[in-house]
């Protein structure tokens, strides 16, 4: 690695533990949405349509993106990303930093270009022949992620909760709690959605934790939980967590990012 990305990588990662810390030392705790006859949707249902309103303003977006996923039953290590999106037409592009396994790695995918195909770059050996053209849904893209390519980002996050809390406000079975919380260096509203009685299998996490930035209204973390089991935590098994740290909206990212 040059000295520049041995330099950028060390910023990236103190921006990760900063980042980390930030929302563990919040004095804020959840606490229960009163029903007072209301659906106790209606606080994730309103803030989830002041995100979908607030994302219409947004051209493009950088970040660092922290993700974490379970893949067949083991829990992976976390990745950092860089991750630059443009939202008309969709593109994305994503360079790792972590695990060290993956540093370097690249993936680049804009709607409606290369016949639907994803360009990615390898690590090693496999990275000498530069990008390649893949199907972002080929089993070799998904075995280190749950999503493919297609659904990165903050916009499919909006519209996969909406439409999933949409469904949980008719069932009517979901506990609700908010707060004020402190995340990246944001006041956030953190609203956390418990499923005790799955007996119907109408949901698909027992817990999900979104932090809404109070500012820019987006979601900049969201967590998902498996209902707990024997001997382990309470509050349920760690699905997938993604966090988009130091988020800047509408930076005019360069048209090359995308063209590889």
């Amino acid at each position: 690695m040059t000295r520049f990305g041995r330099l950028r990588y060390c910023g990236i990662l103190s921006l990760l533990l900063l980042i980390m810390g930030a929302g563990q030392n919040s004095s804020y705790g959840p606490q229960s949405v009163p029903a007072g006859g209301n659906s106790s949707m209606d606080v994730p249902l309103r803030l989830i349509a002041e995100a979908r309103q607030s994302y219409q303003g947004v051209a493009d977006y950088t970040c660092v993106f922290v993700k974490r996923e379970q893949i067949n039953g083991r829990l992976q290590a976390e990745n950092l990303i860089t991750m630059k999106v443009r939202t008309r037409p969709f593109s994305v592009y994503l360079y790792w930093h972590k695990p060290a396994e993956l540093l370097g790695q690249e993936a680049c995918y804009v709607e409606g270009r290369n016949n639907g195909s994803m360009r990615a770059h390898s690590t090693g050996l496999r990275g000498a022949v530069g990008f390649i053209s893949i199907d972002p849904r080929d089993p070799r893209c998904l075995e280190n992620s749950l999503h493919p390519i297609t659904e990165a980002g903050i916009g499919n996050l909006i519209d996969r909760f909406a439409e999933r809390w949409q469904e949980e406000r008719l069932i009517n079975k979901t506990v609700v709690r908010s707060a004020e919380y402190d995340y990246d260096k944001k006041r956030c509203t953190r609203v956390e959605l418990i499923h005790p009685d799955n007996s119907g299998r109408q949901f698909k996490f027992y817990r999900s934790v979104l932090y809404f930035d109070n500012a820019s209204r987006l979601p900049i973390r969201a967590e998902n939980y498996d209902w707990p089991r024997a001997g382990s935590d309470p509050n349920g098994i760690l699905v997938e967590s993604y966090s988009y740290a130091g988020l800047r909206l509408n930076v005019n990212v360069p048209a090359a990012t995308f063209e590889h």
